[in-house]
């Protein structure tokens, strides 16, 4: 239930931030997260992938947003980039199994994050993105 919760919080957050105009890049976002949670569930038998979906969320969020400052619980203050490991830290102790799902999520989130975000500023790249979103998808939404 959290975790679609989470899921809805954060694409809307991340909607109304980050990509404010550009809905062809978010729909690339979700297209290339789906693709590579499928993969991925190739080798982790996850019946639903909506969970890691919403990791992936919250992770690209927490990264791009590094100023907010949260609270959990009202037990202790934190900076948005360890949301995803304090989500992370609840999991594990409410429901005392490794959190696959969860990690997959963050994997994805930081693949997305660093090649769209990380990589572009690097001198290496020279400026190219390589999760550069398809010329048909920003046509399809202009």
């Amino acid at each position: 239930m959290f975790h679609m919760f989470f899921l809805v919080r954060y694409s809307r957050m991340l909607e109304e931030s980050s990509f404010a105009g550009r809905t062809a890049d978010f729909v690339w976002l979700i297209v290339v997260s789906a693709s590579l949670l499928l993969g991925l569930a190739y080798i982790t038998p996850l019946p639903f992938l909506g969970a890691p979906l919403a990791f992936t969320l919250v992770y690209i969020w927490s990264r791009r947003t590094p100023q907010v400052r949260l609270n959990f619980l009202g037990l202790f203050n934190f900076s948005a980039p360890f949301l995803p490991w304090v989500l992370l830290g609840f999991a594990v102790l409410l429901n005392n199994v490794f959190p696959t799902a969860d990690l997959m999520g963050i994997a994805v989130g930081h693949f997305y994050y660093f090649f769209e975000d990380v990589w572009p500023s690097a001198r290496e790249s020279g400026g190219r993105r390589l999760l550069k979103t398809p010329a048909f998808l920003v046509r399809l939404f202009s």
